[in-house]
């Protein structure tokens, strides 16, 4: 039972992450041009944002959507909340599909079935059935991923910059979903040290680490959102988002999935099938969802 309250927390979670993410994209459309990311532009588009209704309704969104990620990664598992996190797509397509009084495609009923069943099946083959870890992360490994990830991300940045339009925004998309996978790991890590005390939070570098790497996660998702086209940078945050957080459930904090010989290429298929499909959802936007300014 405990494990299912975990479970609906995420998917409560990846509800109000999708309606932040249709504002947030709603108030990156309606803010100062930043797509050269030069100094000046960021300024602009930093000081604009933070007065523009869209972003700060966003922001109370994803807070709400945040806590419930917390909840959710206190008791469960990385690779289980993060790949849950994905439902949110069935939410924020049809909700940009009603803000601009279109119908939804029968094409689209069938990509979003398939990604039940991909995500369904790579849950129960991965997860029923194998005991549940709650280790701290592994010290090697964190820094080893965290400077894989930095520099990942670094490098989407750099392409954003060199590519302006549909490549910069997948490649800050793909950034961002770096990012928010890190992001999603540090709250773990605090989650494990609130459990034993608030001064353990507060005395920890975990806590700043993750306050960092927030600002710098809601950076890059805005600036994916301007960069171009919603299926542009959200087909990347989605798909990168819990790839790269279960690796990091399986490598940093050692969280057991079914590897038996049958059950990994089980695993891998189910995660193609869920991680294509949302892919193919957020293309379906492509031509209609770009900011205007």
């Amino acid at each position: 039972m405990a494990g299912l309250t975990y479970d609906l927390a995420a998917v409560a979670a990846a509800v109000a992450f999708a309606v932040a993410a249709t504002l947030g994209h709603r108030s990156a459309g309606e803010v100062p041009d930043a797509q050269g990311l030069g100094p000046r532009q960021m300024v602009g588009f930093i000081r604009a944002s933070l007065a523009h209704p869209y972003w700060l309704g966003g922001i109370a969104v994803g807070a709400v959507g945040l806590g419930l990620q917390a909840v959710a990664l206190y008791g469960g598992a990385l690779a289980v909340v993060q790949p849950l996190l994905v439902l949110g797509v069935l939410v924020a397509l049809p909700l940009q599909r009603r803000l601009r009084h279109e119908r939804i495609h029968r094409s689209e009923l069938g990509w979003a079935l398939a990604l039940v069943t991909g995500l369904a099946g790579f849950l129960l083959v991965a997860t029923v059935g194998v005991p549940a870890t709650h280790a701290t992360a592994d010290r090697g490994p964190a820094i080893a991923a965290g400077l894989l990830a930095l520099g990942a991300a670094t490098g989407c940045v750099v392409l954003a910059r060199a590519r302006p339009g549909t490549t910069a925004a997948a490649a800050l998309g793909t950034a961002t979903g770096i990012a928010f996978a890190g992001i999603a790991a540090l709250i773990k890590s605090c989650t494990i040290l609130l459990s034993h005390g608030l001064l353990a939070l507060v005395s920890g570098w975990q806590l700043y680490a993750l306050l960092g790497a927030g600002v710098v996660g809601l950076l890059l998702n805005q600036l994916s959102f301007q960069a171009g086209p919603l299926s542009a940078s959200l087909p990347a945050i989605t798909v990168i988002d819990p790839l790269v957080a279960v690796v990091i459930g399986v490598v940093v904090y050692d969280e057991n999935l079914r590897h038996t010989p049958w059950a990994i290429p089980t695993e891998t298929a189910a995660m193609l099938l869920f991680t294509a499909a949302a892919f193919v959802l957020t293309r379906h936007h492509t031509a209609t969802t770009a900011p205007t300014h």
